[in-house]
């Protein structure tokens, strides 16, 4: 009797150890589906014409291309830690003051990546009005690097407009900022046009993994269903 009741426990761990993994490939399967999705529908972004930066952003708009006409405000740099193919150095984020959003309410500042140094040290601003192109990117509050930002040594790790906007004293910022493109690429300045659009999708090994799991693991639930029955068996 003990002995049936191990066997009728096992045989129900077993099974629920074949569906466990027989879930995981599916869900694999569905994240594979969004995230050739999400990747189709940055593309679509990264293709089209810029158009004028907007009030607010979310997820939707990540990537999309963007544009802003103001001045730069001088001496407002914050330099943020960076890796690039350039090498190690640090993004110029320094806010730029628009002239129209084109909504009244909308912020009056967005914070622009101007691009990439190599030292902490980044050429003074243009003074005269400009109009930036690039990437629009959602804000970054987490740090990176495995690392926090540290905003009072002004140690940046990541891309926090909200943090870096309160440590510049800038108000009326908009809560995204903007990856430069290449075009405003001059000798001394910053090297805009580095931002790398690239989202793993390994999903579809995951998904065969979890799958030959499940079969390897059923085969192996089959074979000890034998067993049993053959030693179940008189003599």
């Amino acid at each position: 009797m003990i002995r049936a009741v191990a066997h009728v426990a096992l045989a129900v761990l077993w099974i629920a150890v074949i569906a466990g993994l027989l879930a995981l490939g599916t869900w694999q399967v569905q994240r594979r589906a969004w995230k050739l999705d999400l990747i189709a529908r940055v593309d679509a972004r990264l293709k089209a014409p810029p158009v004028p930066a907007p009030a607010l952003a979310d997820t939707e708009d990540a990537y999309s291309r963007v544009s802003a006409t103001g001045r730069f405000l001088p001496g407002k740099d914050s330099f943020v830690q960076a890796s690039t193919v350039q090498g190690p150095g640090w993004w110029v984020m320094t806010p730029l003051r628009v002239e129209a959003l084109g909504d009244k309410r909308a912020p009056r500042t967005i914070l622009i990546n101007r691009g990439y140094v190599a030292e902490r040290r980044a050429a003074p601003v243009p003074t005269e009005r400009v109009t930036i192109t690039g990437l629009l990117r959602l804000t970054e509050p987490k740090g990176g690097f495995l690392r926090s930002n540290d905003p009072v040594a002004q140690r940046w790790h990541s891309r926090d407009v909200a943090a870096i906007a309160a440590r510049q004293g800038l108000t009326d910022t908009a809560p995204y900022f903007i990856d430069a493109d290449a075009a405003g690429n001059a000798p001394g300045q910053p090297v805009g046009g580095l931002t790398v659009v690239k989202f793993p999708n390994s999903h579809l090994v995951y998904a065969i993994t979890w799958y030959v799991l499940a079969m390897m693991t059923a085969a192996g639930f089959y074979y000890w269903i034998t067993l049993v029955r053959r030693r179940g068996r008189p003599a």
